[in-house]
């Protein structure tokens, strides 16, 4: 086996050979010799008569000059950046990873993977259309780790795959996998103020091993040693032969090992200077992550580094797609200022590797620099923030909401006005991790965050919610019935919007985090998709299943190009007309608040009358004219009662009237046929 390493600054590099990943020393340690073993910046050695699941790390020194940014600690054990599987045990410790003294035993190894002992049955990546993508962003071990579960391997890539029939029952094509590299839960260093409980990193944005998936999403069966890349191509392939892609939120912004008095575990051990960007006198990490560093992604290593290992991904792995985190970082040179094109970008974006997968920005970062609708490059799709906001506050009440909620329906041409960009490449959605679940902004003003341990200080303060009258939990029906309408709003407008839609675990059954946030550190029952919901919330999540079926019924929806407001019909193009309560009569004003509008889709002649209805009162609309032998059906009405708020397929009641009224606070679907 040939190991290798790059350090531009090291003199001195041991490979470290263990037995076992406790073990107190090392079973074999390697000096490399600079004359035989360096070929310029790269340390390398073949080693031979090792087998697949040798444990190894390094230990380097070299210059303790944190003014000059050198952070060398001859005595901490180092990991691969490449490594393909981390082990480590409960007993992996981030406070040894501190300080001079050495760490053997408690520091995170790298396993050596054979990746030739897997049957991926002639699997690939499946290479969906983004016009047939609907997301489900969801979180490995929350979604079956709850008892209710009733899976056997709760909480890992075993568990995900034995609720694929959910997925599929559903309707999702993609999901959406928060942080699966191996990170440090580690991180947090705070109790639950009221249960005393030790509050760890669940989301995973704080990675160390960026090759590796995560060892806590796999099933040991007894032995700590067990690797995870076998279990994680399971669940791959499994997704796949349901038709669901695989799309991997990705952390190359920053590690797990903080700012300045931040442990050493890999990077900051290596090479400091070339992975973090640095200010002041080089001894400060810039901060553009608010986690305390930042990758110094534009550097060539760095780049070489995140372009292997998204290759990885896809060739071994076989995923389908990537999110990037606080993407917006990605366009900050070495030294934090933004670039007009940088290099990062375009290599991810132009590479052959990944010319078939995704590749989606959250087109922002911790410091300020928002990029929605500029972000750099000419294939990316973003996260869509301007659509959550917008859509949020118009479904609330907000006054001067509709014009911003109309280019919101049809794919935020103001924001993308290139004409070549194509509108699937705004991923939409309401809620995310990041934020409150769907039925906790329908059920809370504030924020609640106590339960983290930072007197409430940390989330976002603006959330666009309305609680419908009373704060948190109620036994008033009258409350229920109206938080139930507002999802099933949120659901429709969502799922009709043209874009690519994106739902949050656990909202199609109303799952709540208690009016949390910011539920980065909770892993427990706040964060776990609690079972039971599903038939709790029968009606809602018949409602989305409905509501995903029908964005599939009608693609028109979702096509390749933009809707045109113009009466085209040069047999390719859309059109639609805008209504207010009267035909072609718009209200753009800052009291409006409702719209219609009917979409027209040539040649195949179908078309589509939509009604929002978000004031307090119910309005009556007219209704367009049709063709002598064609009839409006009743596709949706989140105001009438389940199950006529979407009728079965083909069970569609029609509309005998030139006008329709909508109840308030409700939003109808229309069909003619």
């Amino acid at each position: 086996m040939n190991f290798a390493l790059f350090t531009k600054s090291g003199t001195a590099v041991e490979l470290l050979l263990f037995d076992r990943y406790d073990d107190p020393r090392p079973a074999h340690v390697l000096p490399l010799d600079p004359l035989h073993n360096r070929t310029f910046y790269y340390w390398h050695v073949m080693v031979h008569g090792l087998r697949p699941g040798q444990l190894y790390a390094y230990r380097v020194a070299g210059p303790v000059e944190p003014a000059e940014g050198h952070r060398f600690n001859y005595a901490k054990v180092l990991l691969d950046p490449y490594a393909r599987c981390v082990i480590h045990g409960d007993n992996w410790s981030r406070q040894d990873a501190q300080g001079f003294g050495t760490n053997y035993a408690s520091a995170l190894k790298a396993q050596v993977v054979d990746y030739r002992d897997f049957d991926w049955e002639a699997d690939q990546p499946l290479r969906l259309a983004y016009r047939d993508l609907v997301i489900y962003e969801m979180h490995v071990r929350g979604f079956t780790r709850h008892p209710s579960s009733g899976v056997a391997d709760a909480g890992t890539f075993r568990g995900v795959v034995a609720k694929i029939p959910y997925l599929k029952s559903l309707g999702v094509t993609a999901v959406e996998l928060l942080p699966v590299q191996q990170f440090d839960p580690q991180t947090v260093d705070r109790r639950n103020p009221f249960t005393g409980e030790v509050l760890v990193d669940y989301w995973g944005y704080n990675p160390i091993g960026f090759f590796a998936p995560h060892q806590g999403y796999c099933c040991r069966d007894g032995s700590p040693n067990r690797c995870a890349v076998t279990e994680f191509r399971q669940m791959v392939k499994a997704l796949h032969q349901a038709g669901i892609e695989v799309i991997l939120d990705v952390v190359f912004n920053h590690t797990a090992e903080g700012g300045a008095d931040g442990p050493t575990i890999s990077f900051r051990g290596l090479e400091n200077r070339a992975y973090y960007m640095l200010q002041g006198d080089k001894s400060q990490y810039s901060n553009y992550s608010g986690t305390g560093n930042t990758f110094k992604v534009n550097h060539a290593i760095v780049r070489r580094l995140i372009l292997d290992c998204l290759r990885y991904w896809v060739q071994e792995m076989h995923v389908d797609g990537f999110r990037f985190d606080l993407a917006s970082i990605f366009s900050r040179d070495e030294n934090g200022k933004p670039m007009e094109n940088p290099p990062i970008l375009w290599e991810i974006e132009s590479d052959p590797v990944l010319a078939s997968t995704k590749i989606i920005a959250e087109a922002w970062d911790a410091a300020g620099l928002y990029q929605v609708g500029s972000f750099i490059g000419d294939r990316w799709a973003e996260w869509n923030g301007r659509y959550r906001d917008d859509v949020r506050r118009f479904v609330k009440g907000d006054r001067g909401m509709v014009r911003h909620f109309a280019a919101r329906l049809v794919g935020s041409p103001d924001l993308y006005s290139d004409p070549g960009r194509q509108p699937h490449r705004s991923v939409n959605f309401v809620a995310c991790h990041d934020g409150f679940t769907l039925n906790d902004l329908v059920s809370y003003n504030e924020k609640h965050n106590l339960a983290n341990g930072y007197d409430n200080r940390d989330g976002l303060d603006v959330n666009h919610s309305w609680n419908c009258g009373v704060e948190g939990p109620t036994d008033d029906p009258e409350v229920e019935r109206l938080r139930l309408r507002q999802i099933k709003n949120f659901f429709a407008i969502l799922l009709v919007s043209v874009g690519t839609p994106m739902i949050q675990m656990g909202d199609e059954v109303r799952r709540t985090q208690f009016g949390n946030n910011n539920a980065f550190c909770q892993d427990n029952e706040m964060n776990w998709f609690a079972w039971g919901l599903v038939e709790r919330s029968a009606e809602l999540l018949r409602f989305v299943r409905g509501m995903i079926r029908i964005r599939r019924q009608h693609p028109s929806l979702n096509g390749e190009f933009y809707i045109s407001e113009q009466r085209r019909r040069d047999g390719s193009l859309r059109y639609l007309t805008w209504h207010g309560v009267k035909l072609e009569e718009p209200d753009w004003g800052d009291e409006s608040r409702s719209l219609a509008y009917t979409l027209h889709d040539y040649p195949d002649d179908v078309d589509i009358h939509v009604m929002v209805n978000a004031y307090w009162e119910p309005l009556t609309f007219q209704l367009p004219p049709l063709a002598a032998g064609r009839q409006w059906f009743r596709a949706v009405d989140t105001g009438l009662a389940a199950p006529a708020d979407l009728p079965h397929r083909g069970l569609e009641p029609p509309i005998g009237h030139a006008h329709y009224q909508v109840g308030d606070r409700s939003v109808v679907m229309l069909v003619a046929a």
